[in-house]
């Protein structure tokens, strides 16, 4: 069953009024829905399903830090229907996207407990992150969500941080990882490829004349992984194809607008439309500037060998 989205305390009550059965309850931002999120929502919805609960989850929109630090706001990772996605993949039946603005960041911790944890989602088990913090100038923490929960008749439980190879899984490090194009660290952390979603675009003709044809992806996500060129696997009009892909301005042909690039292998369609997924699986090199056309093809037609050597020893290992 698909989950159920709210954006509002007032379309939430609509849907589960008093007489409906209480939650299990993780709250957070989620950007990325990462192995440390995943622990967090598999608890709820491990709770939720013995205890006749319906395993439900608050998240924010936009992100807090949007609004309360604009200058210091992340690129995020998810587009908030793709996180929603994510979060409905490990068991959540509902979720309150709260709409995080001034006003709502003026909410006392106690006030945030009370109104939405308590009143409008009627929590009996919560799950929060070990360093989650919440209410006007953050001021609750962990104790405090307790305590509060001990006023409000629910259970509270910290979920520890998930550490991979020595490093805490977080949203920032993801981040940071992406940034610097080491995209293989970041899906041990995400716990999959990081993927870009959106649409098939027309692009400007060239490299399929003086190159090699490429599908261009036009996508809504912030945070793109850094310049350069990827072993990815494209999903598009049905199938899932092996590809090389450019994250780049294309210098060559002096290029002004990043534009993500895939050559898909076993891939003959001439596509301008359409749903397209790109997941990033290993970086081959930097973006560069050839000579020319042909100087760049015969690069493209390496980076696509590579493209093959890669895939081949992934189904080998």
């Amino acid at each position: 069953m698909a989950i159920e989205k709210f954006y509002s305390a007032e379309e939430w009550l609509a849907r589960f009024p008093a007489s409906s059965p209480p939650t299990a309850l993780a709250i957070g931002n989620f950007d990325g829905v990462h192995l440390g999120h995943q622990q967090i929502l598999r608890r709820v919805a491990e709770h939720g399903r013995p205890e006749k609960c319906l395993a439900a989850v608050l998240t924010f929109y936009p992100h807090p830090t949007r609004v309360l630090r604009p200058s210091e706001a992340p690129p995020l990772l998810m587009t908030l229907d793709q996180r929603l996605r994510a979060i409905e993949a490990m068991g959540i039946d509902a979720a309150l996207v709260a709409r995080f603005d001034a006003e709502f960041a003026r909410i006392s911790a106690e006030d945030f407990v009370r109104r939405f944890v308590h009143q409008t989602m009627r929590a009996k088990f919560v799950a929060v992150g070990a360093n989650f913090r919440f209410g006007h100038r953050q001021a609750g923490d962990v104790s405090t969500l307790k305590e509060l929960g001990g006023q409000s008749g629910f259970d509270v439980e910290s979920i520890a941080p998930v550490v991979v190879e020595g490093v805490t899984v977080s949203s920032t490090a993801i981040r940071k990882y992406l940034r610097e194009g080491q995209v293989e660290e970041a899906a041990r952390m995400l716990g999959r490829a990081y993927a870009l979603e959106g649409e098939v675009r027309p692009g400007t003709g060239i490299g399929r004349k003086l190159v090699v044809p490429t599908l261009n992806l036009s996508t809504q996500q912030e945070l793109l992984p850094k310049a350069g060129v990827y072993a990815t696997e494209v999903s598009v009009n049905g199938g899932n194809y092996r590809a090389a892909t450019n994250v780049g301005v294309r210098p060559t042909f002096d290029g002004a607008h990043v534009t993500i690039e895939s050559h898909l292998l076993d891939f003959s369609e001439e596509l301008t439309t359409g749903a397209m997924t790109v997941r990033f699986l290993a970086r081959l090199r930097d973006e560069m500037k050839f000579s020319g056309p042909e100087a760049l093809r015969q690069q493209i037609l390496s980076d696509i060998e590579q493209v093959k050597k890669y895939f081949l020893a992934a189904r080998k290992s």
